[in-house]
């Protein structure tokens, strides 16, 4: 770890800024919404704007990444980001909110892929899998440190707005002025959907009902808080409780899917997630119900989501597994998409309990069709020692860091498998390199257990 943020905490600490700005501006915007009487359904089309723009650039920022480079890419959508931070409160209107929101989450995507390719280019095989790992944590407390920055001021004035576009601009001095060479960009092309589908069904269902929960999650909770009656420290727990349990349940569910099998743990999961995310419908008001839902559905679907990744993977071939996680991401940025709309509306029409019957729901409904699939596909226990490695990503992961959590753990695995064999092969041998002696004892033995032998 100590080699990894030697040579990359420049990198890191720019990322960590980033996200201070990303998590910061959906919770404000969630706010001073309710302050300026925006209805529920005008901000989950804000909030929807920005999957949308995310989705869209997941395609797009690629191919700009290679026709003019990674730097000129990175510095233009820096720029935007930092302009649209201040214009929010300069223009308080939905339609330039919903505009803002799209190409914010476009800029976001497109500078996640820029940074991720030069956090991929300055790893090694043997430093990969920590750097994912440090990239992880580095976003979540990113998140979690923007929540109280929001009560540093006021949300009806400039100076939350201003944070984090000045948090974002400085950001790219210490990436832009750390890097060395520029590295050589090449995506992966997604796998078809039908193949995704065909391949493990649950996997891609499971995607695209998670995009729902995590579009809940990211542009929401502050929406819900504000309807539920919470104060402003109120809500920055309850979201920082989201992140936490994700960030504290990733590696002991990870642990766990390497040793049991996938299906029944994406199950257990999703029904534990779902069922204690209700409590915060039955009392919408308390503040403990809140965060103890939210750190359940929070802690439930992050893991999820990786978790997914994986089982669909045992049902691919190794060629075909990086190209899968860019398919993957597709079909839960579409579920993203439509999330914020379906809680807005489920919201309006039940009130503020309808947003975690709305998420406990689509757990539920996961857990329901991984039963389902049971009854489909028969899984023995002799396919558990043949699973591959759980990758820990996140659901705000472009296709890039997730081929290379891909690629990190499929080198892990053929590492321990070469170090194994050439165990095996050293057993074999003796302390010189050649081989064994028979022991004619135990030849004589075998002897007399082949068919024909002497009795």
């Amino acid at each position: 770890m100590l080699t990894v943020l030697r040579s990359s905490w420049p990198l890191f600490i720019g990322l960590f800024m980033m996200m201070i700005g990303n998590g910061l501006q959906g919770t404000l915007l969630g706010l001073r919404g309710a302050m300026e009487e925006f209805s529920t359904s005008t901000m989950s089309y804000v909030m929807a704007c920005y999957f949308a723009g995310f989705l869209f650039a997941s395609r797009i920022a690629p191919r700009l990444i290679r026709n003019v480079g990674h730097v000129r890419v990175f510095a233009a959508l820096g720029s935007a980001i930092s302009a649209i931070l201040i214009l929010y409160p300069t223009l308080v209107e939905p339609w330039a909110w919903m505009l803002g929101r799209a190409v914010i989450g476009f800029c976001f995507c497109g500078v996640y892929i820029t940074c991720e390719s030069w956090l991929n280019d300055s790893a090694t095989n043997e430093t990969r899998g920590t750097s994912l790992s440090l990239y992880m944590i580095v976003q979540l407390a990113g998140i979690v440190v923007a929540q109280y920055i929001v009560l540093l001021g006021d949300i009806g004035g400039y100076v939350l707005f201003i944070i984090p576009s000045m948090l974002v601009s400085l950001a790219f001095a210490p990436i832009l002025l750390s890097v060395g060479t520029v590295p050589a960009f090449a995506q992966t092309k997604p796998l078809p959907l039908a193949r995704l589908i065909s391949a493990s069904p649950l996997a891609a269902v499971g995607m695209f009902l998670l995009g729902g929960v995590f579009a809940a999650q990211f542009g929401m909770a502050a929406v819900y808080g504000a309807q539920a009656g919470m104060t402003v420290p109120q809500i920055s727990t309850m979201i920082s409780a989201i992140y936490i349990a994700a960030l504290a349940l990733q590696y002991p569910i990870g642990w766990l899917s390497d040793r049991m099998d996938r299906r029944k743990l994406i199950i257990y999961i999703a029904l534990a997630g779902g069922i204690v995310g209700l409590l915060g419908m039955i009392l919408p008001g308390s503040f403990i119900f809140a965060v103890i839902a939210a750190a359940a559905i929070g802690g439930a679907s992050n893991p999820l989501y990786a978790l997914l990744i994986a089982y669909g993977n045992d049902y691919l071939d190794r060629e075909d597994m990086a190209a899968a996680s860019g398919g993957f991401l597709f079909v839960n940025g579409v579920g993203a998409v439509f999330g914020p709309i379906l809680v807005g509306w489920v919201m309006e029409q039940f009130g503020p309990g309808g947003y975690w019957a709305y998420m406990s729901l689509l757990l539920l409904a996961l857990a329901a069709y991984g039963l389902y699939r049971m009854t489909q596909r028969e899984r023995s226990a002799e396919t558990v020692a043949d699973q591959v490695p759980y990758a820990p990503v996140l659901a705000n992961a472009s296709p890039l860091v997730a081929e290379m959590a891909q690629e990190a753990y499929i080198e892990a695995e053929e590492e321990a498998q070469a170090e194994a064999a050439e165990a095996q092969s050293g057993a074999e041998k003796g302390e010189d390199g050649s081989p064994l002696p028979k022991d004619p004892a135990f030849d004589d033995a075998k002897a007399t257990d082949k068919p024909g032998g002497d009795a």
